[in-house]
């Protein structure tokens, strides 16, 4: 993130991260406690999607999968106020956490849904989104069978990575070829390495498989 932020957006992502840190002390969420380092390694690391949905036309529709703590759709969402956030979390407890974290904060684009991804994937929200957010969700080849069912053709499914983002990549070859998609861009940020992948090509109708099966066996 090399763009300064504005005081305002600034003073909402420091109230959110106050917020998730507070909770953490109840149940767990992240594992990084201290506020500096929490700012730095989550919400600044958050924020290097910005770039690409700032490509987005007002009003566009993303779809953040494996939420938990509201990493990296919360500090998006605060930061960009003409989309549309959905957050797709299968944990209740983490959903509810998510419902009212977003509600503190006024962020009426934000909603959630407390749904698995594959599910979801194959009911209401096949093909309805723009664009796709993810981090610390799963290596690639089984990210991308939660995310691009998701998505419309033509849309991008974002990912922040680590260290083995090449090899992920390599890994994915198959599950890009399956369903439809190219990888346009790994760009590496101060804190990680942003994989940039477009869909080309409507989901083959038997993708995502069942809840499970994608971690059990990746494309």
């Amino acid at each position: 993130m090399s763009d300064p932020i504005d005081p305002s957006t600034e003073a909402q992502l420091r109230r959110f991260l106050e917020h998730l840190l507070e909770t953490n002390r109840s149940f767990n969420l992240t594992a990084i406690t201290d506020p500096t380092e929490a700012w730095d390694k989550h919400v600044l690391d958050s924020l290097t999607l910005l770039p690409d949905l700032r490509e987005l036309a007002e009003g566009s529709k993303v779809i953040d999968v494996g939420s938990g703590g509201g990493l990296p759709a919360l500090p998006l969402a605060i930061a960009l106020r003409g989309l549309h956030f959905t957050l797709l979390e299968a944990t209740a407890k983490k959903a509810r956490f998510l419902e009212e974290t977003a509600k503190l904060l006024g962020l009426e684009h934000v909603s959630v849904v407390c749904e698995r991804a594959e599910t979801f994937g194959q009911g209401e929200g096949r093909e309805r989104f723009d664009a796709s957010t993810s981090r610390a969700v799963s290596r690639l080849p089984v990210l991308l069978e939660l995310t691009l069912p998701l998505i419309r053709v033509g849309g991008l499914s974002l990912s922040i990575k680590g260290e083995q983002a090449a090899l992920e990549v390599a890994e994915a070859k198959n599950a890009l070829h399956v369903l439809k998609a190219t990888v346009e861009d790994t760009r590496r940020t101060p804190s990680g390495v942003v994989v940039r992948i477009q869909k080309r090509g409507a989901t083959p109708a038997k993708y995502p498989r069942r809840p499970g099966e994608p971690k059990r066996a990746p494309l």
